[in-house]
């Protein structure tokens, strides 16, 4: 029966009109992710209008062409001019600019081509094997255990508010807060809607995450001032392939950091850039007499950071697709991108949506195929899109914000919206608060009310259907120390 769905994904995949939009999301994915300071989960914000009136697999294969394309191509000016692309691309630094100050810039890129094209497959072929196993495990899911898993997600918090946590509680709690905007659920009653019709339905989710990735960011790149001085790439990327001896050196480290990278991404908030760190210091430990040294050019450093960022991108969309928990935040903007089709992640979707689960596990293998021969073949002119001016990139990028919230129902009330949150992302990102704890509160805290409140009108309003289930008192437990270890930690600091 699986060989048969993959089959059918397969053949769906061959579609013309998916492969253009594969092919056409990788090089966009590749342009932004090449160029500093603009992100993978910016670049699915603003571009996910465009996917409206697709159908969800022609949709969802242009957002991950973007999402494997940025991911991979941010360790491009990490490696040339100590200058991530994406977060993720960060521990690709430590051996990557090494490696171009001694003048091997093409062989660290062609290692970092290669061991993304590793980790990627290995990732997916992750996320086809296990992700089956665990949405057949959450079918047997009542209210309460769903409960307990969207409170456990909200907890992830503590894993993405960066240096201070009492910041990302706040941004949380904003998220969660404008999550309860509209119609209640259970009274219909209205809440804070102030008299507006159009927030009778409450705030539109993709028109937020447009501002807050979009509108917020510009807004900041232009409060800190947009020239055109920036670091340029003059050198020739010569060759094409690695060599046999890299291929071997890397082999293993890339491998393993593929495995590990994607059990690190498939925990919710974990996410490419601590999946890159833990990878790269596992090689680190497991290689102690590596010569040379890890941090001084060697090349099975680029691979362990690069194939462990990349396979976090299959890792993360196990949460995601079984349980319609986001690992990361691009994964959160997934999910709004098959809400807008009425297909709701979850257990459900393995049994009602078996043809678009299995075009999309069949078509992220293809997309990093691509990437490998993309990859390869065009380094030279990846290299050159660093030296493209933000001044030129960010008006393009506000005309689609623009026409992206608009196209979402063709409502200007929904502009509004995103301005409105793009002014609150500015100040917060200021003020040094994180944003993507405000997208898990948006995302969660309407999974946690509507099951919540269901699991009491079971109990007739008794507390016994928490305690008494085992799953339910495991999750709330493990959400209670991922809240716990931190501050501890913090503390003892």
């Amino acid at each position: 029966m699986v060989v048969e769905h993959i089959l059918q994904g397969f053949a769906n995949v061959m579609d013309p009109i998916i492969l253009i939009l594969m092919i056409a999301g990788i090089l966009l994915g590749i342009l932004m992710g090449s160029i500093p300071g603009m992100t993978a989960t910016m670049t699915i914000a603003v571009m996910l209008s465009f996917t409206f009136t697709m159908e969800p697999a022609n949709g969802m294969m242009l957002l991950l062409g973007i999402y494997g394309g940025a991911v991979y191509a941010g360790s491009i000016p990490a490696i040339l001019i100590r200058t991530p692309g994406t977060p993720s691309a960060a521990a690709t630094i430590f051996d990557g600019y090494p490696l171009s100050q001694n003048g091997e810039a093409g062989r660290a890129i062609r290692v970092s081509t290669v061991a993304s094209f590793v980790g990627g497959i290995i990732s997916v072929l992750v996320l086809m094997l296990f992700s089956p196993i665990v949405a057949d495990a959450a079918l047997r899911f009542r209210s309460p255990e769903f409960f307990a898993l969207a409170v456990f997600g909200l907890t992830i918090i503590a894993n993405v508010s960066g240096d201070s946590l009492p910041k990302g509680m706040i941004s949380g709690l904003l998220g969660m807060l404008i999550a309860t905007v509209g119609i209640d659920p259970v009274t219909s009653h209205q809440r804070f809607t102030f008299g507006i019709p159009e927030l009778l339905t409450g705030v539109e989710f993709i028109a937020v995450m447009i501002g807050l990735f979009g509108i917020a960011e510009g807004l900041r790149k232009y409060s800190k001032g947009i020239g055109d001085e920036q670091d340029r790439v003059n050198q020739e990327i010569e060759g094409v392939f690695p060599s046999i001896a890299d291929l071997k050196s890397i082999a293993p480290v890339s491998i393993g950091s593929g495995i590990l990278g994607s059990l690190i991404g498939s925990i919710p908030g974990a996410g490419g850039d601590i999946a890159a760190f833990i990878t790269y210091n596992e090689a680190t430990r497991w290689l102690k007499d590596a010569v040379p040294a890890f941090g001084e050019g060697n090349i099975r450093g680029v691979a362990a950071a690069e194939s462990g960022n990349n396979a976090s991108t299959g890792g993360a969309l196990i949460p995601t697709f079984t349980l319609g928990i986001p690992g990361d935040s691009v994964s959160a903007i997934l999910i709004g991108a098959l809400l807008v089709h009425n297909v709701q992640p979850g257990p459900e979707l393995y049994q009602e949506e078996t043809g678009l689960l299995y075009t999309i596990f069949v078509g992220f293998l293809l997309i990093y195929v691509f990437i490998l021969i993309f990859g390869l073949l065009g380094a030279n002119y990846w290299a050159r899109l660093i030296n493209i001016p933000e001044s030129l990139i960010w008006p393009v990028i506000f005309v689609l914000c623009m026409i992206g919230a608009v196209a979402l129902r063709g409502n200007v009330f929904d502009v509004w919206i995103m301005l409105a949150a793009g002014g609150l992302g500015y100040v917060m990102r200021l003020r040094g608060y994180p944003l993507a704890p405000m997208v898990l509160g948006l995302i969660l805290a309407p999974i946690a009310e509507e099951n919540l409140r269901r699991s009491l009108v079971l109990s007739n309003g008794s507390l016994d259907i928490f305690y008494t289930s085992p799953i339910v008192v495991i999750v709330l437990l493990l959400s209670a120390a991922t809240i716990i270890t931190p501050a501890v930690r913090a503390v003892r600091e």
